[in-house]
Parts: C-alpha cells; structure tokens; sequence
C-alpha cells in the first residue's frame, strides 16, 4: 500500500471511530495541564491524576506555586516517578512563568521549551491540546503505533517520527491526531501484548502482516 494511502486509511479509521479524542489528563487551564504532563513524565495519567487535585488546590495557578519550595510540591507528588527531579522543575517553570512571561503560559514551543522540565513532547503536548496548534507530541504510544502500522518507516528518534507524521497528516488533524495514536497505544496496541484479533487496522498494519500476533 502506497504511504498516501496508508494514512488515508488509518485517518478515515480513526475520524470513524474515534471521533472525540483528547487528553485524559485532568486540568482546568493551561497552567494546570502543563504542570500535569510535566508529571505525566514516564509517569501514567492515572498516577498523574490521584496526585494534581490535592495539589492544584493548594498551588491553583502560576503564583501560588512560584512561592512554593520544592519540599512543598514535593509532598503533594511524592508517589509519581522520579519526584525530586519534578519537584525541582515545577518551582522552576512557575517561577520563570512569573518572572518573565507575565504569569501566562507561552503558546510558542520554542517558548515553551525553555521552561525548566519542559522538552519537546511536552511543549507540543502544551501548544496542540490548550492552543490547538499542529503539533505532533511523540511520546512511547506514538513513537510504538506509528512503527508499527507502518506510519513511519526506519524512524530512530521521537524527532524523526514527529517530522514523518506531520509531513503526511493535515494540519488541522495533527492535535487529534496525536489523542489517537496514544489511546490506540494504550488501549490496543499495547508494548508487550497488542490485542491485533479486536484492532480495526488489523488488516493494513505492517506488524500484524509480518508477525501474525
């Protein structure tokens, strides 16, 4: 099957079956969701989400958890992977949003990156689901999916596969684009047992043909 065609496929697949695609990550404005995928980092959403409520209430918004110590936030996400490193960043990114971007969240990923925490996927994460930008996060679903239905061919890096798809999707899918490639990762085509017999893209996906799972 031609690329072209193969894209066409998966997105005339997903427009059908998921229609409504977006974060499952809890937040109530930009400050909010950025402070949760930068939790969200090789952390699941559903740890993210016992953890920022008690958290959010306490530090609601850029301000208050500028004048919050790491030892403060650090209460509030001690259960999420690697807390220190995150307790770190968040002070720091609150601080930096106070201090030099007003209290507001960029809408600029290269804005975005500058932030401490703050890398690619994350600063695209930001700019396609608040500012509904054509942006395209590639983290472990979407690097795993992309390869493995044959989106992308040989692709080594995050950034690779992040230019392959923007390349072939059209703009103003990229942002749901990216909720289906993760929730298809997360729920179908799981890392160690892709559930191929219930997949909708059985029938045109590379890995399915060439490994019969």
């Amino acid at each position: 099957m031609r690329k072209a065609d193969l894209y066409k496929h998966v997105i005339d697949y997903f427009s059908e079956a998921m229609p409504v695609a977006e974060t499952e990550l809890h937040y109530d404005n930009p400050f909010q969701l950025l402070v949760a995928v930068v939790l969200s980092a090789q952390c699941t959403d559903k740890r993210v989400n016992m953890v920022t409520p008690a958290l959010f209430e306490a530090y609601p918004d850029v301000e208050s958890m500028a004048c919050a110590t790491e030892e403060d936030i650090f209460h509030y996400i001690h259960s999420v992977s690697y807390p220190n490193n995150k307790s770190h960043h968040l002070v720091g990114l609150a601080r930096m949003l106070r201090d030099e971007y007003g209290g507001t969240v960029p809408s600029d990923i290269d804005a975005l990156q500058r932030l401490p925490g703050v890398g690619r996927k994350t600063a695209n994460v930001v700019a396609a689901v608040v500012f509904d930008q054509p942006a395209m996060p590639v983290d472990t679903h979407v690097f795993r999916v992309a390869n493995r239905i044959g989106l992308t061919t040989n692709s080594k890096t995050p950034l690779q596969t992040e230019r392959e798809l923007v390349k072939h999707i059209p703009p103003e899918l990229l942002p749901k684009a990216h909720h289906w490639l993760i929730l298809h990762g997360r729920y179908v085509c799981q890392a160690r047992k892709p559930k191929c017999d219930t997949c909708g893209l059985a029938g045109i996906c590379r890995h399915n043909q060439t490994t019969n799972c």
